[in-house]
Formats: structure tokens, C-alpha cells, sequence
């Protein structure tokens, strides 16, 4: 039985009253009802941690009111029911020299504790490349990375890890063969293909591989003269913080992402980092001073010359302007959140459905919160239809914060329609990958 936090009405009650606000004028500030406020002061209803956000915004509670409360869950819904699977089940084993097994086994042979029956095995010597041959397969491979970084816009990771995790072996591999004036090239650009799919191990819900195919990126990167990954590594590991409620480790963490840094991109994005780690516990002034200073450094980086792919988001139009109304909603101020957010949605191409349903999710919550209900519900709807698709756990943890503010509005036929739509988007999960073995 969930425990009510009496000692957080009694407090919000008091707080109320010294700000000289009634009741009924509290509820319409932060667009709950009266009676449903009146429920959380009297203890006998338990407050979710928007209201608490908006409940510190609204009475200058500096954040003081949402540390009584526990942070918010972030629970992932039961993956569906589906078929057996009936196809011929394969497996292929990636060493690290770039020898590869593949093998293909008898469906009908497996069961009772005994090994399935090979129908086919194939071994993959690594290759045999001449000087200069590793230099000129590069670009490909680069070309190849930019096309799977498209594809993870439009799909989920169960498509993509795949192949990322196929590039990553066949990279390794041909570090072991290319000339000493290549390796650092080739080993750079698979610790690339391993951070990303560490990512997309985070969007399939599998944090403990995510963490994995993080450090295996560093190391990568670290054999190819690259020690720069390592911090934003840290930065990742923020940002896995910062999903699970802890403020603490994702301001620890991009503090210490900032202090290894070399690049001024890599700093302006612990930055922001750490203003999401404030604005978790309504540390408004912590939070502003992180903003201008990732703003500033966001906006005095150096274009990248093109010889490693760029880390972060590249899909967002404008990266500040959401990571700062992430923050004001966080702190509890949705109107600017709202303000920051604007039309920031239609400048983000069609085909990027991953940073259109990230982007969209997040102005959703923003407007529902200050009571644009019809609004929200159309780009619910929107965010809805591609979490569907691309299958992200991150966007889904906004996807259920957003199904429960529109719930405060059960009678609105709009948000009646809606509720179905994202009820699809919460429920399409499928657990992801574990950590390797």
C-alpha cells in the first residue's frame, strides 16, 4: 500500500497560507483542481512530483517541497505476450583478432537440456589487407555510421544494435591488420560504432549494457589516441542518472565530465548536464548559472573538422533551447518551458521521428501542464506514433508523466481520445539486450 505524505500537505498548507493564497487560487496557479489539493493537504491523497514542481514554483518553495517526496518512477511497462519464434535460430561469435563464427541450428533438435543440431557453421578468417587498403575502406565505414545513426532516427534499437554491433567486430578486426598510420583511424571509428550502440542499448531499456558498450567506446577510443570519449562517457553516465531521479550522480558526474574535457563542445554539454541534475531537486539558481554557461559554451565551440563523427545529439535543431525548457518544467515553470520549446517541433525533419517524439514529448507535457489541453493531445498523439516505432525507453519515462497529467482531465473528450493513443505508445515495449557475456 502506497505510503501518503502527510508531513507533505502539512507543509504545503503552511507554505500556502503564509503566501496568502487560498485554496482555489493555489489550484489555478498550477491548474490542479481544489479539490484534489485540498485531498493532498489534508494527507489524504499522495502528491505526484509535477504538482510538487509546479506546487515549488508557485510558492518560491525552491525546490524544497519536492525533496519530500520520493523521486519519481520510472517503470518501464511488462514487455508483450508474442509468438514463438519458428525461423531457424543462428548465432555468430565476433572475436576480437576478427575471426568470426556463424552457425545456424535445427529448431526441431533444440529442447531437453540437449545442444541443437548444426545444420551449418561458417568460420570468417579476418582480413588480409594490403597498405593503403584500410585508409581507403574508411570513408565507407564512416558513411556507414552517419546511415545508421539515420536509420536509429526511424527505428528501434532492436534493428539497429545489430548492426552497429557487426560494424564495431569488423572494425576491431581490421585495426589488427591496418598499418600503424591507419589503426589510430580505424579503432577511433569503432569506438564511435560502440558508444552509439551503447545508446541504443539505453533506448532498449538495458542500462547495465549500455554502461558496457560505453566503456568498450572509451577503450576504443583510448587504443586509437582518442581520450576525449572518456569524458563523455561521464556525460552518459549522467545522463542514466539522471532518468533513474538521481540528482546527486548526474551533477557529480557532468562536473567531472566538464573537469576532463578538452573540447569546448564537450564541456557546454556536461553543462547542460548538470543544469538537468539542479532542476531535478528545484535548485533554480544552480540550474540558471549551468544553462549560461553551456550556453555559452554551446555557442563558442569550434565546427568539427569532420575526421570523427560528432558526439551528441545531432538531431535537435537547437539543443540549448531544449535542454533549458526541459529544466523550467522540471523546475516547475511549464509557461516557460512552453516559451522555450515555441515552435522549435516543425524545425525538426520528419524522417528524425527519435527527436521529433523527444522533443515533442517534453512540449506536450509542458502544455498540458499549464492547461493547452487540445494542444497537448495533438502532439501526444504525434509522440504516440513513434514511440511506437522507434522503441524508447527514455521517451517512454515522458510518455507516462504525460499520460498522468492528462488524466487530470478524464471528462475532456480530447484528452478521452488520446489516452488510448499513448496507452499504444507505453505498452509496445520489448526488453532489450543484456549486458554481453
Amino acid at each position: 500500500m502506497q505510503r501518503i505524505p502527510v508531513r507533505f500537505g502539512a507543509e504545503l498548507r503552511r507554505r500556502r497560507i503564509e503566501a496568502g493564497l487560498s485554496l482555489g487560487e493555489l489550484a489555478s496557479l498550477i491548474c490542479f483542481s481544489k479539490g484534489h489539493l485540498s485531498k493532498i493537504e489534508r494527507g489524504v491523497k499522495a502528491p505526484s512530483h509535477d504538482l510538487a514542481q509546479l506546487c515549488d514554483s508557485a510558492l518560491h518553495a525552491d525546490g524544497q517541497l519536492s525533496t519530500l517526496i520520493s523521486a519519481p518512477e520510472h517503470s518501464t511497462p511488462a514487455a508483450p505476450m508474442t509468438e514463438a519464434d519458428v525461423g531457424t535460430p543462428w548465432t555468430l561469435r565476433m572475436q576480437a583478432g576478427g575471426e568470426s563464427d556463424f552457425m545456424a541450428f535445427d529448431p526441431a533438435s533444440s529442447g531437453g537440456g540437449v545442444m541443437p543440431t548444426t545444420i551449418v557453421s561458417w568460420s570468417l578468417a579476418p582480413p588480409l589487407l594490403e597498405s593503403g587498403e584500410t585508409n581507403s575502406a574508411l570513408p565507407y565505414f564512416r558513411n556507414v555510421f552517419d546511415e545508421f545513426r539515420r536509420l536509429g532516427q526511424l527505428f528501434g534499437p532492436s534493428v539497429v544494435a545489430q548492426l552497429c554491433i557487426a560494424a564495431t567486430s569488423a572494425l576491431r578486426g581490421m585495426a589488427h591488420q591496418a598499418q600503424p598510420a591507419h589503426r589510430d583511424l580505424v579503432l577511433r571509428l569503432a569506438s564511435r560504432f560502440a558508444e552509439y550502440t551503447g545508446w541504443m542499448a539505453q533506448e532498449a531499456g538495458s542500462d547495465a549494457a549500455s554502461l558496457w558498450w560505453t566503456e568498450q567506446a572509451v577503450q576504443l577510443a583510448a587504443d586509437g589516441g582518442d581520450d576525449e570519449l572518456a569524458a563523455y562517457a561521464l556525460i552518459r553516465r549522467a545522463e542514466l542518472a539522471l532518468y533513474t531521479g538521481d540528482s546527486v550522480a548526474t551533477v557529480q558526474l557532468a562536473r567531472r565530465a566538464a573537469q576532463q574535457a578538452r573540447s569546448v563542445r564537450i564541456r557546454g554539454l556536461a553543462a547542460q548536464r548538470e543544469a538537468q541534475g539542479h532542476a531535478l531537486v528545484g535548485d533554480r539558481d544552480a540550474c540558471r548559472r549551468a544553462l549560461d554557461r553551456g550556453a555559452e559554451l554551446t555557442a563558442g565551440a569550434v565546427a568539427p573538422d569532420g575526421t570523427d563523427p560528432v558526439l551528441g545529439s545531432i538531431h535537435l535543431p537547437d539543443l540549448t533551447a531544449f535542454v533549458a525548457g526541459w529544466c523550467m518544467h522540471d523546475l516547475g515553470s511549464p509557461a516557460e518551458a512552453v516559451t522555450l520549446l515555441g515552435d522549435g517541433l516543425e524545425a525538426i525533419p520528419p524522417e528524425s521521428r527519435r527527436a521529433r517524439a523527444r522533443y515533442g514529448a517534453r512540449l506536450a507535457l509542458a502544455l498540458a501542464n499549464v492547461g493547452e489541453i487540445e494542444q497537448a493531445c495533438a502532439i501526444a498523439e504525434l509522440v504516440a506514433s513513434h514511440v511506437a516505432l522507434i522503441d524508447s525507453a527514455t521517451i517512454r519515462a515522458d510518455l507516462l508523466r504525460l499520460s498522468r497529467a492528462l488524466n487530470r482531465w478524464p471528462k475532456n473528450p480530447t484528452v478521452r481520445r488520446t489516452l488510448p493513443h499513448l496507452a499504444i505508445g507505453l505498452h509496445t515495449h520489448r526488453a532489450g539486450p543484456g549486458t554481453p557475456a
